[in-house]
């Protein structure tokens, strides 16, 4: 195997660096961030930086690059305290990929996603996600380590694909076609290997679906 330590990342090229480090973490959830500015202008962005915080009450938390510079999504959600999460599907992943350009107007118009308004958010969803969640902001805190703004919100509502929902509450995303990625621009489909039942010591593996 070949061996990489800090040091030599840190003196060796950026552009390596970025995608290797970025890529370290494995595959990736994808979502697509929907927000409005208090102009009215709607924004949308890809993160991979999304994870689960708790169920009771159902809590979710984004990671965001350091506020160094105008960062459209963080400043709405910051104003607003209202922010949409959206799953990416096979579909339009392309779409959502160029939504990272930095575009003066709304990127909805831009690659050609329709937004969706709900009376429940301010914020919009993408229309065409087969998993769309109403966020409410609940704290937001700067890390010290490296200047990222860690945002913890609550999940309102939630809007799931009918095929894609289980009796049991879990989500199945490959019918879905839910969409992961690798580092910053490696885009993948989810095939299930298996769901196994709840682990406890001396039980055999059980598979279920």
């Amino acid at each position: 195997m070949k061996n990489f330590s800090k040091e030599s990342l840190l003196q060796g090229d950026a552009s390596f660096r970025r995608d290797f480090v970025n890529a370290l973490s494995g595959y990736k959830s994808l979502n697509l961030i929907g927000t409005i500015s208090k102009a009215g202008v709607n924004n949308l962005a890809p993160f991979s930086q999304v994870f689960h915080i708790g169920a009771s009450p159902p809590l979710v938390g984004v990671l965001f690059r350091p506020h160094t510079v105008e960062r459209h999504t963080l400043q709405n959600v910051l104003d607003t305290d209202e922010f949409t999460l959206n799953h990416v599907g096979k579909s339009f992943y392309e779409e959502a990929h160029q939504t990272a350009a930095r575009y003066e107007g709304s990127e909805f118009e831009a690659v050609g996603l329709k937004a969706l308004n709900r009376p429940e958010c301010l914020a919009p969803f993408v229309k065409i996600s087969p998993l769309q969640i109403a966020c409410k902001l609940i704290s937001s805190q700067t890390l010290e380590v490296n200047d990222t703004v860690l945002v913890i919100a609550s999940i309102e509502h939630v809007w799931v694909a009918e095929n894609g929902l289980r009796e049991d509450g879990s989500l199945d995303l490959e019918k879905m076609e839910t969409v992961t990625v690798s580092g910053l621009d490696e885009y993948y489909t989810g095939q299930r290997l298996g769901k196994l039942s709840y682990p406890k010591p001396g039980k055999d593996v059980e598979k279920l679906l």
